[in-house]
């Protein structure tokens, strides 16, 4: 007898950790019942470069998520990132078919298999497909069936990756012995989770900022319209107060947890902090303002190149709910400030919505969560009919 409900898991397989969130699927709720991080290896810059190292990493976590859910898991959402990602866009014009100029379905698909023919390189695969609104006669419509007009055009933003790095990723968890799902670009993930269907609308950019990659996402119209990776994150800010403190890694970290800005607030040069805070063998004070001045460059940078990528795609007139930041370096005090100033619009630090408990209302959560609830349609479709009675724990 086929169960009721299906075990997901989202899964985000960092530079600095792996994340991985259980949910209990219904034909009406996903409930999160279990939840598992672990330091990540084998993984740099969103990109797997050592497989056996990153399979222990991401096993362990899957291991501890199933024992958090107190159930094995069914299937799982793999999140993709890295620089190996490239997206680009395509479209499609037909005529309406019919005579009285009413689009038909086969209209819509006609347009939609024109766009998406495009071939890719060699050893490149379609990652995602992303369907911006239609347009009819020039006029966004968000489904022109039974419309009447003259021509129909549809409009792609197509994601792909390099084949051998996507491929490394499923078999890790296939290693696992776990079926795939889907596979889930971050930036749509966590980007689903921190703007609202209204900010999306009216067009908002949200940037996730991780250790190793920062992702992005441009909606407009209500839909994403141009997604992105920099190969540049948090872990580089670490390194860069690593080298200009000539300090350890996990000194230069601490650093910037206890200290880290990323504007410059400190206007006294005399002002210093202590290197370990203990006062033992060691330890030394550092100038404030030089830690800001470390940090508050490289943020500026990751800005800038996010801005550059983006190019005619953004610009504070078509973005007017502004910048929505998440990951786990959008903690940093007066990042709100600088990506305000980069991008010339307001910005916030991203909000979950209120079902999300609390404990998952952190930014490194963000991708993980969103993988969950925008693949849970998917899963859904498995599901058998349901046939009276309570759904989920109680039921079980």
């Amino acid at each position: 007898m086929a169960k009721n409900f299906k075990i997901i898991a989202g899964v985000e397989i960092g530079t600095s950790k792996i994340t991985v969130l259980v949910g209990e699927l219904t034909s009406r709720n996903l409930t999160i019942i279990g939840k598992s991080e672990c330091q990540s290896a084998g993984v740099m810059k969103g990109v797997i470069i050592d497989a056996k190292a990153a399979s222990n990493a991401v096993h362990t976590a899957l291991e501890g998520a199933e024992k958090s859910a107190h159930i094995p898991i069914d299937e799982v959402i793999l999140a993709q990132t890295g620089m190996h990602l490239q997206g680009f866009k395509t479209d499609a014009i037909v005529n309406v078919s019919s005579a009285s100029n009413t689009v038909s379905s086969t209209d819509i698909q006609t347009a939609c298999q024109i766009a998406l023919s495009k071939q890719l390189p060699e050893n490149r695969t379609i990652v995602h497909e992303i369907r911006r609104p239609f347009r009819l006669d020039g006029q966004i419509i968000a489904n022109p069936l039974n419309i009447r007009g003259n021509r129909l055009e549809a409009n792609y933003w197509i994601v792909h990756g390099d084949t051998n790095t996507v491929t490394n990723s499923i078999y890790i968890i296939q290693g696992y012995n776990l079926p795939i799902l889907d596979l889930g670009l971050a930036s749509l993930a966590s980007g689903s989770m921190v703007t609202t269907p209204e900010d999306r609308h009216h067009g908002v950019l949200a940037i996730d900022i991780g250790a190793g990659t920062t992702d992005y996402v441009l909606y407009r119209n209500g839909a994403a319209h141009v997604t992105g990776v920099v190969p540049v994150g948090g872990n580089h800010v670490t390194n860069d107060l690593m080298l200009g403190l000539r300090t350890t890694p996990g000194q230069a970290e601490t650093i910037k947890t206890r200290h880290g800005r990323a504007t410059l607030h400190c206007r006294d040069k005399t002002t210093k902090v202590w290197l370990n805070g203990d006062h033992g063998i060691g330890d030394r004070p550092i100038p404030l303002q030089s830690i800001e001045q470390i940090i508050s460059a490289r943020i500026s940078e990751i800005f800038e190149i996010v801005r550059k990528k983006l190019d005619i795609d953004y610009t504070p007139e078509n973005t007017p709910a502004g910048i929505v930041l998440t990951g786990g370096t959008s903690k940093l005090e007066g990042i709100v400030d600088a990506a305000s100033k980069a991008f010339e619009s307001t910005a916030r630090l991203g909000e979950f919505p209120p079902h999300i408990l609390e404990q998952l209302r952190a930014p490194g959560y963000a991708t993980a969560l969103g993988l969950l609830f925008t693949g849970a349609s998917a899963a859904r479709g498995q599901l058998p009919p349901k046939k009276g009675g309570i759904w989920g724990l109680f039921n079980r």
